[in-house]
């Protein structure tokens, strides 16, 4: 093992295998709609919160507004 290394010959790489970088955030979610995403995930195979992503990820993609009502 060499005692120094020199930094600026290696050639830093961005990570091949993610495509989209993902921010981390807390939000509060019902039970119910985490359960409804577990069940999904079961069915599915895909992880739950990956489910939650891919669907949030379409209604941004598609532009979907919420159609609020109030009474």
């Amino acid at each position: 093992m060499r005692e120094e290394y020199d930094i600026e010959k290696l050639n830093p790489r961005k990570n091949p295998y993610t495509k989209v970088k993902k921010v981390q955030i807390s939000i509060n979610i019902t039970e119910e709609t985490v359960k409804y995403f577990k069940e999904q995930a079961g069915r599915t195979g895909i992880p739950y919160q990956n489910l939650m992503n891919l669907y949030l990820t379409d209604c941004a993609e598609k532009k979907k507004e919420p159609h609020l009502v109030w009474e």
